[in-house]
């Protein structure tokens, strides 16, 4: 058995099928951890959810802004933007069970020891690794993280889902300890494990930087998991930063996002090694 955990898709099925034939992924015995956006502005978002659905519990999926958005755009709350390649799977007979599957993922996973193929002790923060999308709010203890992934999956594994999903857009309150109600909770919530890369020095999202930190010229902002005090007792694994290019100044933290829909590679971390993997995108028209 091995842990394989994989970056952003957005859509690119053909990099990740190479990707996983490259290591021989048994979805009989291995286990695929996902760090969402699965779907969104490459050319095989439909293929991508069925196949993942398929692999059941070999697979375990977080979600990502880009399938909050899918959902959204399913249940008629949004418009999918002319950027992402979605007709396919909106218009495909099986789309309502694929949004309920979606619908189901959770924010947040846990990532199980995996010393089955290796004589390496594991470190306290590897046998304390967790994956969502885009971090930890360094305004939260593991306690507030794992509380609100619950709670988050609860609103949108509900019959209530679209009213839920037509909350979720916001920037406000972009600092947790003004998040008083359970609407306030929620975007927060969203944004921070969704949306999250800066930080402003007291820990408040900030929504508008992409760049890697290296490259930001904005004094008042850094980047989340230098702020975040959890990390010092934890691993995290993430996607949704594409600019980080898999690298980070932080010891504990395994960024997998390195922009295969942007014309670069898709990324896989073997867990019990930490052996990356990668596979160069395909060229889009």
């Amino acid at each position: 058995m091995a842990i394989y955990l994989v970056g952003d898709i957005q859509g690119c099925f053909n990099e990740l099928t190479a990707l996983l034939s490259k290591v021989n992924f048994d979805s009989k015995k291995d286990i695929l951890y996902l760090a969402g956006d699965l779907v969104a502005r490459g050319p095989g978002s439909l293929e991508t959810l069925r196949f993942v659905k398929s692999l059941g519990k070999s697979a375990k999926v977080v979600l990502g802004n880009h399938d909050l958005h899918l959902l959204a755009v399913h249940a008629g709350i949004k418009k999918a933007k002319k950027s992402d390649h979605l007709s396919a799977l909106l218009a495909a007979p099986d789309v309502d069970e694929l949004m309920d599957w979606l619908a189901a993922q959770p924010l947040l996973q846990k990532i199980p020891n995996d010393n089955s193929c290796s004589n390496k002790e594991t470190t306290n923060q590897e046998d304390n690794a967790y994956m969502s999308h885009a971090g930890i709010s360094p305004q939260w203890q593991l306690t507030d993280a794992l509380e609100q992934a619950e709670f988050l999956h609860s609103k949108l594994a509900s019959s209530d889902r679209n009213t839920w999903l037509a909350l979720m857009y916001g920037e406000e309150p972009n600092n947790w300890h003004k998040a008083k109600t359970d609407i306030e909770k929620f975007r927060y919530s969203i944004n921070a494990f969704t949306r999250m890369r800066f930080c402003f020095n007291d820990g408040s999202l900030e929504f508008t930087q992409k760049e890697s930190p290296g490259n930001t010229t904005n004094s008042n902002i850094v980047a989340w998991y230098e702020l975040s005090k959890t990390i010092s007792s934890t691993a995290w694994v993430f996607g949704h930063w594409a600019s980080l290019m898999g690298k980070s100044s932080h010891p504990n933290i395994y960024p997998l996002d390195t922009g295969c829909v942007w014309g670069n590679h898709l990324t896989m971390l073997r867990w019990h090694d930490k052996k990356y993997f990668k596979q160069n995108a395909e060229i889009i028209d």
